[in-house]
């Protein structure tokens, strides 16, 4: 009987043991996904320093997984590390070779390291794996034509005339590609077949543009790059390109704005600094043009046409001493420059500095007797229109409008990757919901403060208690931004990214309430501090987790209207992103619309509840209903601006037009000035 028992034991340890060795790795497994989840969700919603907080973890975990690898790039990728983000696609390719994504993800990197022939090689690759990808088979050629492989361009661009014969781009690279190869005509009859079959491509009348240059064509290649800056406000290069055209035919006022609104998109180009200023000149706009000199200066300090031309403007508007340093430096590098030395003897002798102008004077008679100099010829108004290029440093041409060496025309690589973060349209985005977190509203104009008494019930009711701050990377931080398991919770609506600093700063708060609540035993306080790590969960966008923390709190108060809203905000954010992901959504998105429901019975006067319900219907384009809900939020509160411009948002798309250009006008007035872009927008209509 002894025996029998102890051998029933050793097998239930036996059994003990083989089930935890199975479930041990199912829950790291199941750990692992959540923390993927987590990051790609703030990878969606471009917050991306967050986002490589969870990748990294995930890493450190399981670095034999490819996914966190990949999500880390294209993280990497959206902040323009195009090198860390290659790396990082490297080691997700030794991992998993047959994912097409990462080879297209590694490609555009390269392409933008202008490693273009390891690009190709990545798209190759990506082609075998998806042979009917149009995109990888065009940025492949894009390739061809910038690492100048022009025959290797030539012949893919057949094969994929051949299988896509109705996709215009790919007639506009077959012209770019044989323009380099000089033949002219055959390009232009390609050209006019991409127009033919997309006259709203920007590329293509930028590449019409630029024939129209060559040819000296000026007033053609100013509309046509009219057309282009239509369908493409935002290339820098058209602007600067339809400047030069316009200065030839003397639409000096156009050019100007041109070179404006350049440097207005661009603010360090050097091209429509420089040019700007060489018109500013030839208008007699002196002070203004010494500006534009000295930004390029700054920029450049070896310039020597744009410090000769800061020399003559400072002679001009009387500063001498600024005028004799820059003609110094001109006269350093061209000694035998006599119309420099001329200029600076007569700043000298201008100061009373005799012996100095004497010298340069001598300088002066001395090349003219060696005949190493002749006489400067005079301005002609042909010797004005002529154009130099921008390697090309000859103090004769100073006074001439500069052009790249070899003009070029921004291609757009076809990508799913956004590329640069700070790119985002933001006209016509509906402005996001108001969402309880640990930081308060931030904005330059609109100095609006959300409140709501349930919220500031519980601040109240857990101001008093006992927290110990959360440090940073080891130290203290300071008492303002501080962030404790007692800080205050705010009612917050503009989304904003966070520094690395900060998103271990949350961590380490998330740590600090779980080991609270795993020891506490008073269901009062472990209310409290799951509501709190909820809100911390929010903030880093863990949504799922936040999820949980906010339904166990429901179970010990299912009154909180605070907990219903909260948790509908959360699976609003959640849905908006498994949405994206392709996965179908719509019982969440029931039970979203369900917890806002709720929230609104428990709490009617909460006016961030009705508007952040009315953002979910505008969602699902309800907009009735949404219109509704936001009218409800403006009587509970008419200081919301958010509330105006979305519902103004909500009646333009409705048909409503004059009632929504009238809300749009209101939210301006409260200081959401991407108002009146969508106003000006609509009335252009």
């Amino acid at each position: 009987m002894q025996r029998r028992r102890k051998t029933l034991i050793l097998r239930m340890l036996c059994f003990s043991f083989l089930l935890l060795s199975v479930v041990q790795p199912v829950c790291a497994q199941y750990n692992i996904d959540r923390v993927l989840m987590a990051g790609r969700s703030a990878l969606y919603y471009e917050d991306y320093v967050l986002s490589m907080q969870y990748f990294n973890q995930a890493i450190n975990a399981k670095p034999y997984l490819y996914e966190p690898w990949y999500y880390r790039a294209i993280a990497k990728y959206s902040l323009e590390d195009f090198v860390g983000a290659e790396l990082d696609c490297n080691e997700a390719i030794a991992l998993n070779p047959y994912i097409t994504g990462i080879y297209d993800l590694r490609g555009i990197c390269r392409i933008r390291q202008r490693k273009f022939e390891e690009a190709a090689t990545d798209y190759t690759k990506a082609i075998k794996l998806d042979p009917i990808n149009q995109n990888l088979w065009y940025n492949r050629a894009l390739c061809r034509l910038n690492s100048k492989e022009y025959d290797q361009a030539n012949a893919e661009l057949d094969s994929m005339m051949v299988r896509w014969s109705q996709n215009a781009k790919i007639y506009q690279l077959k012209c770019e590609v044989l323009l380099q190869q000089k033949d002219t005509v055959q390009a232009e009859q390609y050209l006019d077949k991409s127009l033919e079959l997309d006259p709203y491509d920007g590329e293509a009348w930028t590449v019409r543009a630029m024939m129209s240059l060559n040819k000296k064509n000026w007033r053609d290649a100013d509309q046509q790059l009219t057309e282009a800056i239509r369908l493409k406000p935002t290339y820098v290069s058209n602007y600067v390109n339809r400047a030069l055209a316009r200065y030839n035919f003397n639409n000096l006022r156009g050019a100007l704005a041109d070179y404006d609104k350049a440097i207005e998109l661009d603010p360090n180009n050097f091209l429509a600094h420089y040019n700007r200023g060489q018109l500013r000149v030839q208008v007699g706009d002196d002070n203004r043009a010494i500006d534009d000199f000295d930004f390029i200066i700054s920029r450049e300090p070896g310039n020597i046409m744009a410090v000769y031309n800061r020399a003559l403007l400072l002679e001009r508007t009387g500063d001498l001493r600024g005028a004799i340093r820059d003609l110094t430096t001109v006269i350093g590098e061209f000694p035998n420059f006599w119309a420099g030395l001329n200029l600076r003897a007569s700043c000298y002798r201008r100061l009373g500095m005799t012996n100095q102008a004497e010298m340069d004077e001598f300088r002066i008679f001395k090349a003219q007797m060696d005949k190493h100099l002749g006489i400067q010829p005079r301005w002609s108004k042909n010797k004005k229109k002529e154009i130099r290029k921008m390697s090309d440093i000859d103090l004769d041409k100073y006074s001439q409008l500069v052009e790249a060496d070899e003009p070029e025309v921004e291609h757009e690589y076809t990508s799913a990757y956004r590329g640069k973060v700070q790119h985002r349209k933001v006209d016509d985005e509906l402005m996001p919901m108001f969402v309880i977190s640990y930081r308060q509203q931030q904005g330059d104009v609109n100095k609006y403060t959300a409140f709501d008494t349930e919220v500031e019930r519980f601040n109240s009711l857990h101001s008093k208690e006992n927290g110990k701050g959360i440090q940073r990377n080891g130290k203290k931080p300071q008492d303002d931004d501080r962030i404790t398991v007692t800080s205050p919770l705010y009612i917050q609506c503009n989304r904003q990214t966070m520094t690395e600093d900060e998103t271990l700063t949350y961590f380490a708060l998330i740590d600090t309430l779980t080991a609270a609540i795993s020891s506490i035993r008073d269901f009062k306080n472990e209310r409290q501090l799951l509501m709190r790590r909820a809100v911390a969960y929010t903030v880093t966008q863990n949504f799922d987790a936040a999820i949980n923390d906010l339904s166990a709190y429901l179970q010990e108060d299912s009154i909180s209207a605070m907990a219903y809203w909260q948790r509908a905000v959360c699976q609003s954010l959640m849905h908006e992103f498994t949405q994206a992901q392709g996965i179908d959504a719509n019982l969440r998105a029931a039970r979203t619309l369900g917890d806002f429901d709720k929230a609104a019975e428990l709490n009617p006067q909460n006016p961030f509840i009705f508007y952040d319900r009315a953002c979910l219907y505008a969602a699902r384009q309800d907009y009735s209903h949404a219109i509704d809900d936001f009218s409800h939020a403006i009587e509970l509160d008419s200081n919301i601006a958010e509330a105006y411009f979305n519902r103004g948002l909500c009646r333009l798309r409705s048909g409503l037009r004059q009632e929504g250009i009238e809300d749009l006008s209101r939210a301006g007035e409260r200081g959401l000035y991407n108002a009146y872009s969508i106003i000006k927008k609509y009335r252009s209509k």
